[in-house]
């Protein structure tokens, strides 16, 4: 699937009153737009979601990045996937993620990450109407996931990663996508942009993969505890893909 070099990832595409998400969905297909990006966030009717935005634009794919595979039967998405499939043709990525333990010991299971993404494939593989490789990817962040969304998926949809941050490209090769997303603070003074951008990331330090991932990055310890001093949310997203 090709999802263009640019495209918006926006919770409000999600979250907002759905009269203005499919006004606002539909302005962005005529400006030319490729890729409509939506966040999992805690579950939900994320298939219906995206019909949402499938029916009110003419071309632009819609990507899920990502919905945690906790939450969402692979059975379920291969379904839903395959209805809007038949709809509106194949528009729909299907973004996967593991999450973290806490989200596994939510549903009961262990946290076996790469063992769990391998199983969801196959379940995808086994559904009555699978779901294509090439309409699927994955927030891959270590090399073994990195690896696995290689030979499974389209791709990978990176998450708190610096625009200079090639080694996931050199892991994956030339042919895989690579679809970072990459936040962007709509602010001209420098200090408050950055003050913004702590708050945003600070929320994330936390949790071990996202921490682990960023010291792989060139950061420091040091510039993991000065971020993660507080918390809040981001103004604007655009992931990139290359």
């Amino acid at each position: 699937m090709n999802v263009g070099r640019t495209g918006i990832w926006s919770i409000e595409l999600r979250s907002a009153d759905p009269g203005a998400i499919q006004d606002a969905a539909a302005e962005l297909d005529d400006m030319g737009w490729e890729t409509l990006w939506i966040p999992g966030l805690g579950g939900g009717d994320v298939i219906g979601d995206s019909e949402r935005l499938l029916s009110a634009t003419r071309s632009a794919k819609v990507a899920i990045g990502v919905l945690s595979i906790w939450r969402h039967p692979a059975a379920e998405m291969a379904a839903g996937h395959a209805q809007l499939r038949q709809r509106y043709g194949s528009r729909l990525l299907l973004g996967l993620g593991v999450s973290d333990p806490a989200a596994a010991r939510e549903a009961g299971r262990d946290y076996r990450p790469l063992s769990d993404m391998g199983g969801y494939l196959d379940e995808l593989d086994k559904a009555p109407a699978p779901v294509p490789a090439d309409e699927r990817l994955m927030a891959a962040l270590g090399p073994k996931m990195v690896n696995l969304a290689a030979h499974r998926t389209a791709g990978v949809h990176p998450f708190l990663v610096t625009p200079e941050y090639s080694a996931t490209r050199e892991r994956l090769g030339h042919g895989p996508l690579l679809a970072p997303y990459q936040a962007v603070v709509l602010e001209r003074d420098p200090s408050v942009a950055r003050a913004a951008a702590r708050e945003f990331v600070g929320m994330f330090l936390s949790m071990g993969h996202y921490a682990r991932n960023v010291l792989r990055q060139g950061f420091t310890e040091e510039d993991l505890a000065t971020a993660a001093t507080a918390t809040g949310s981001s103004t604007a997203v655009w992931p990139g893909a290359t």
